[in-house]
């Protein structure tokens, strides 16, 4: 009776800490153009340094409340059928769950044997990280106070070559995400990264025309030209259908 009842008083500080935790470090939120926050973790692959272990790639960490649950269970199946082509756009996928790491063991190979969608059951290459004390969730600021405990960590964080947080979502519980749209979201970092003087416009796909911030004379001249690689809706608005020559490299 004596060890139950122990039991139980440490099982209750224990989650009276969590909360705590919670709601006094849930707003910081590692900003575009940040850091992002180091953590040392156990992962279904072993212990994970983030990010040294990864080096000079692109990072996404996508975070969920709960292994097992249905939505977040889609969503590493649509990852997962995509972790080829994050591959090869030199990005590394981590997924941060408040579960212990023996669930996470239980919720991969309960993923792994499924057929998703008409599709045979795939392998999850990528680690899925225990955060069961919210120390990652905390340094990300994933916990929103006046969410219900559990429900609110759907962040998605993109990380480049540097190091630096580049771009940030988050998600309800009850809203899957697109995971089409956080490729197409790395692709788009990486575009105005890699090609000189260039930003993507709304819906841009890879291969589509890009956006230009201003113009120069060269450009200005250019456009008069047949079969110019400028074109312009307004004044404000310059497109390219190549990218910019960086006068850098010439």
């Amino acid at each position: 009776m004596k060890r139950f009842f122990l039991f139980v008083c440490t099982s209750l500080i224990f989650s009276l800490s969590i909360g705590f935790c919670q709601e006094s470090s849930g707003n910081n939120i590692p900003l575009i153009g940040d850091t992002a926050p180091s953590f040392v973790a156990e992962s279904t692959q072993g212990t994970l340094h983030f990010p040294e272990d990864y080096g000079r790639n692109w990072k996404i960490i996508m975070a969920h409340p709960r292994d097992f649950t249905p939505v977040c269970s889609s969503e590493l199946l649509e990852l997962a059928y995509l972790q080829r082509e994050f591959n090869h756009l030199g990005a590394k996928l981590v997924i941060v769950s408040t579960d212990a790491l023996e669930t996470h063991f239980l919720w991969k190979e309960a993923l792994e044997s499924v057929s998703y969608r008409d599709r045979p059951p795939v392998t999850i290459n990528f680690p899925l990280v225990d955060d069961q004390a919210y120390v990652i969730t905390n340094l990300y600021g994933m916990t929103h106070p006046r969410a219900k405990k559990g429900e609110n960590i759907r962040g998605v964080f993109f990380i480049d070559r540097d190091n630096k947080v580049r771009a940030i979502y988050f998600y309800p519980i009850e809203t899957g995400r697109n995971l089409d749209e956080v490729k197409r979201t790395l692709i788009a970092l990486q575009k105005t990264d890699d090609d000189f003087n260039v930003m993507t416009p709304a819906n841009w796909e890879p291969g589509d025309p890009v956006m230009i911030p201003f113009t120069t004379p060269l450009i200005i001249e250019n456009m008069q030209m047949k079969n110019s690689l400028y074109f312009q809706y307004n004044w404000f608005m310059t497109y390219s259908f190549e990218p910019a020559q960086d006068p850098r490299k010439e």
